[in-house]
């Protein structure tokens, strides 16, 4: 018995590695599931059925939840584009990024913004955002964050 509650808790804490990746490298366009499910140690199908047995859904519709909802605070807070805000939440087409907000919100993002924007404080520049979110890079894409345990 005591085998079998190990073998779980080991289950878990590389689920939540994986997890964890996702939580700190969601704006990285580049991250894909055979990426996260490595930090796992597991095969993309595996992965996938032991992610979404554990959390509830699959990776892919975790790090969507992850994305929409920083979208949803730039829309909020900073005056940039939902395009540029597209880009720095890690989708690379603005048609998938609309729609899936509006799947996860009931509201484009230019209908959200429209709809909780201007009842509190003034937008924050959009270039002290783009700063925050990662820094300006060659080709538009954000810069990746850093542990600040990685060298630099």
């Amino acid at each position: 018995m005591e085998a079998v509650a190990q073998a779980v808790a080991g289950r878990m804490r590389q689920l939540r590695r994986a997890k964890d990746a996702m939580d700190r490298d969601w704006a990285d366009p580049d991250l894909d599931l055979d990426t996260v499910a490595a930090h796992a140690g597991y095969s993309r199908y595996h992965f996938i059925r032991a992610f979404k047995e554990a959390y509830g859904e699959t990776p892919g519709q975790y790090l969507t939840h992850r994305r929409i909802e920083r979208a949803e605070d730039l829309l909020l807070t900073a005056n940039l584009s939902v395009t540029e805000i597209c880009t720095l939440v890690g989708f690379s087409s603005l048609g998938t990024f609309s729609a899936r907000f509006k799947t996860w919100t009931g509201l484009t993002p230019s209908e959200y913004r429209a709809r909780h924007v201007g009842r509190g404080a003034a937008l924050i520049p959009g270039c002290y955002a783009m700063l925050w979110a990662g820094g300006f890079r060659p080709g538009g894409a954000p810069a990746r964050h850093r542990n600040s345990e990685e060298a630099p």
